[in-house]
């Protein structure tokens, strides 16, 4: 039975219904039927063990993933009904942040967060510039900026990386195991940098995480998966409060959520 808890039903920008997801020719069932709809404007976390199909429902909302049984809507749109071309459109209107930035080793700083404006817009290069510039700023990245990846730290290089993903005005964010490997301080300046992302850009946005404080701190919505199948969905104390065996023991494993859980 899947918990539930006030989740939006009129307002989906995203919607997953009854996602099937089998590998090795079907003897390797991932996804078993997952509902979710993210609503608008809001910060989900997917919680749930490893190997249980965050990131693969992350792929099937790109598109690079069809499912074997179900549908996938995003803004309004089926995507098995979209041709090629269609489709790279509407991925041009997600931000992604990779796991461990994936930021162009041969690139500077700049050169980095300027690439998807080159690439796929007509703006002068003084244009990029100020765009460039504005973001990083906001991001707590003062200049300059021709440093290489190899030369700024891993708290910078998350930074670099968001920068990136936003610089479009996406839409939709996605997040892939955004705090994963990090210490704590870092982990702690990831927080701040998606909490400011939500707060100043207003965009639906998913995390793919481990991190049960993180998501207890900051997520309006979680959604949490076990053995292929939508265990929850609500909001972070109703998370907390589950009575479901897997949510207890993902909890449990982590002790320090409970006084996060406190000061919410």
């Amino acid at each position: 039975m899947i918990e539930s808890n006030s989740v939006p039903t009129n307002h989906a920008v995203i919607e997953l219904r009854n996602i099937h997801k089998s590998f090795r020719q079907g003897r390797d069932e991932v996804l078993k039927g997952i509902s979710i709809q993210f609503p608008r404007g809001k910060l989900t976390y997917i919680l749930g063990p490893s190997g249980t199909g965050k990131s693969v429902t992350l792929k099937h909302i790109l598109g690079l993933m069809s499912p074997d049984q179900g549908e996938v809507w995003v803004l309004g749109k089926r995507l098995s009904e979209l041709g090629h071309q269609d489709l790279t459109d509407l991925r041009q209107k997600f931000g992604m942040v990779f796991q461990y930035a994936a930021l162009f080793d041969d690139m500077t700083i700049f050169e980095n967060v300027a690439f998807p404006l080159i690439e796929h817009t007509q703006l002068s290069s003084e244009q990029i510039k100020t765009e460039v510039e504005k973001t990083l700023k906001l991001l707590g990245m003062e200049g300059p900026y021709d440093k290489y990846p190899n030369e700024i730290s891993g708290g910078m290089r998350k930074r670099v990386g968001i920068a990136r993903a936003v610089i479009r005005k996406p839409e939709i964010l996605l997040y892939d195991e955004p705090t994963t490997g990090l210490d704590p301080i870092t982990r702690h300046t990831v927080d701040e940098l998606i909490e400011k992302i939500k707060t100043e850009f207003s965009l639906t946005s998913i995390v793919i995480s481990h991190d049960i404080p993180s998501a207890l701190r900051l997520a309006d919505y979680i959604v949490f998966l076990d053995q292929g199948k939508v265990a929850f969905q609500g909001d972070p104390r109703s998370f907390s409060e589950s009575k479901h065996p897997g949510i207890r023991k993902f909890l449990e494993a982590d002790i320090v959520s409970y006084e996060v859980l406190k000061n919410r």
